[in-house]
């Protein structure tokens, strides 16, 4: 079964320019596909962003991770964190607490000087056995 789709290209924070028409692309529809049913198991959502720098550093994640992520992301979301850096073991994410969405992703090679800004939140996320139990809140 062949469905038709379209993407609306445009600006983002004012810069670039309107496309004059959509692009229109045609995909072969199989059902969802694997990254859109694990999002709904696990109510966590990769950005394309984060999606790129997970296949290009090579940041293979397995589900236990991604539910230690989304129960990181849960304890942010009661104390009121709206971004957040979410560690599992050696990897960092910056969420949006809010949308459930991981902007970006690094492990321990890309972290640089180890500076994260524009965050409001903290989160370790401990191994199953223990629950995600530390948040530090940089709110003041």
């Amino acid at each position: 079964m062949t469905d038709s789709f379209q993407v609306q290209l445009g600006r983002v924070n004012g810069v670039g320019e309107q496309p004059s028409k959509p692009v229109t692309t045609s995909k072969s529809v199989q059902g969802p596909s694997f990254a859109e049913t694990f999002e709904n198991v696990q109510g966590v959502r990769f950005s394309n962003h984060a999606q790129n720098r997970l296949q290009s550093r090579e940041i293979s994640l397995n589900s236990e991770n991604v539910n230690r992520l989304s129960d990181a992301i849960d304890k942010a979301e009661k104390r009121g964190g709206k971004s957040s850096l979410v560690m599992v073991d050696d990897l960092a994410f910056i969420v949006n607490v809010q949308s459930r969405t991981v902007v970006t992703a690094l492990d321990k090679n890309q972290r640089g000087e180890g500076v994260f800004t524009q965050i409001d939140s903290v989160v370790f996320a401990d191994p199953a056995s223990s629950s995600t139990k530390s948040l530090v809140d940089l709110k003041g």
